[in-house]
């Protein structure tokens, strides 16, 4: 299920981005402005856009490092409950056996 809202998010994102891209480079081709004047604005456009989905990236990274980080040290807490309760069957199972 989290993989759904996962993909659905990055879709969502992903649509917005190039939406905007599309949008910036149409308002600027249809511009009346000389063409050296509507390059330097794409290429302007263009860097500012890279930049926010680098910096976006970058934030996905981080909060997938998170994640993993906790699904770690959940994992190791739970196989340290799981090796201490066999211990304790083990010992319950000697002890049982002892007295019969």
């Amino acid at each position: 299920m989290s993989d759904q809202r996962s993909n659905s998010g990055f879709a969502f994102f992903s649509g917005i981005v190039v939406g905007a891209v599309i949008g910036a480079i149409t308002g600027l081709l249809y511009a009346p402005e000389p063409g050296e004047e509507t390059r330097k604005k794409l290429s302007e456009k263009t860097k500012e856009l890279s930049d926010d989905l680098l910096d976006q990236f970058d934030d996905l990274k981080e909060n997938v490092n998170k994640v993993l980080e906790d699904v770690k040290k959940t994992g190791a807490a739970v196989l340290e409950d799981v090796k201490n309760t066999g211990v304790d069957v083990i010992a319950d199972v000697k002890q049982a056996s002892k007295k019969a």
